[in-house]
């Protein structure tokens, strides 16, 4: 399936990252059509040529949104698998990928099953089986298996912490409890893959957390070149595995292990906020590059041509805007949601540090 211009891209989701997928669709010239629950600022709505406004498990709102658009992505990992079963509108990535990547202890299942190594863990269902699991895991993270982003929904595990108060604190829901990885450095690879299985990668990041949050993403990464490349292959494999379509990012810790150099965190079947930085840092952007892999068309080059230090704008900090404004490296890219709490994503910007030479360089 190849899409021609004005064909209709539909999004599922309308945060900021179906918004910055909605504009990359409008400048190779689609139509854009947004589905999107009632709750929320649905800032994509403002770059889309139709939008529905319903609950993802509203059946006759999804079946019209389906039948009105050529193919169908979503912009985040929890759309209800449901909910997107039988419309009859080819969607890319597969639905079986949301259901690879919603719920942490089946997430590390299929990384595992992949190949990938990742953190020891348990399952966690009760008091009594937390009790259980921190005889081997005595320093780890709890985690709520479904839902929960930029560090909602865990807690530490600490000797002073009782079992039933961690788990009151995640809201009492089925957990994973992770043990608590020592690294020296985390990096994601986003990594683009076509219907026809073609693949391209972009350069491993530095990416830089706090509270949970993403904060920055630079470079260069403390990663070598041999780890950058292993770090790349187990991607592809994810992505070989799902026959995956679209843009895919895994998130690693890098070690000192020499035995387990890489340690993978987690998936997440969509465009990714560490990927932001390809959007002035690359020959083509991860937006772009992920319409071009549902529409079917040839992907672009994923060569970085400079150096970049990506910063999330959160909460209060969006009141710093006009200093980044002013400065002529930076390259601001802001969501238009209404209300700044603390720690919400309200824009991010690029900081394009110095050119750097690529192959194929033409000018």
């Amino acid at each position: 399936m190849t899409l021609q211009t004005g064909a209709t891209i539909g999004i599922v989701g309308g945060g900021q990252l179906g918004r910055m997928m909605a504009m990359a669709a409008l400048r190779l010239g689609f139509r854009v059509h947004v589905f999107a629950p009632p709750s929320g600022d649905n800032v994509a709505f403002a770059a889309a040529h139709e939008t529905t406004l319903a609950h993802y498990d509203n059946a006759p709102a999804m079946a019209a949104f389906a039948a009105d658009v050529d193919v169908l992505t979503f912009e985040f990992e929890n759309v209800p698998v449901a909910a997107l079963e039988g419309v009859g509108t080819p969607i890319r990535p597969a639905a079986t990928a949301l259901g690879a990547g919603q719920d942490r202890l089946t997430e590390k299942v299929f990384l595992q099953r992949c190949g990938l190594p990742v953190a020891p863990h348990a399952d966690i269902t009760d008091a009594a089986s937390l009790d259980a699991a921190r005889q081997s895991i005595p320093d780890g993270i709890l985690k709520a298996r479904r839902l929960g982003y930029d560090g909602k929904g865990q807690t530490r595990i600490t000797p002073d912490v009782a079992s039933a108060d961690a788990l009151a604190a995640i809201g009492n829901v089925p957990a994973i409890l992770e043990k608590r990885i020592g690294f020296t450095a985390e990096t994601s690879v986003v990594l683009v893959r076509g219907a026809d299985g073609t693949s391209r990668s972009y350069d491993p990041a530095l990416n830089t957390h706090e509270n949970g949050i993403l904060r920055q993403t630079s470079f260069p990464a403390p990663v070598e070149g041999d780890v950058a490349a292993e770090a790349r292959r187990l991607t592809q494999g994810v992505a070989d595995t799902l026959d995956y379509v679209g843009v895919l990012a895994v998130e690693f810790f890098v070690t000192d292990d020499p035995d387990a150099p890489l340690i993978a965190n987690e998936m997440a079947p969509r465009v990714h906020n560490t990927g932001h930085w390809t959007m002035d840092g690359a020959l083509t952007g991860q937006f772009e590059n992920h319409i071009r892999a549902i529409a079917g068309w040839p992907l672009g080059d994923t060569s970085r041509i400079a150096d970049v230090t990506m910063l999330n704008i959160l909460g209060s900090e969006i009141d710093d805007l006009p200093r980044h404004v002013e400065n002529p490296a930076a390259r601001c890219h802001i969501y238009g949601k209404r209300s700044a709490s603390p720690g919400r994503k309200m824009g991010h910007v690029n900081f394009i540090e110095r050119t750097v030479d690529f192959a194929g360089n033409r000018w």
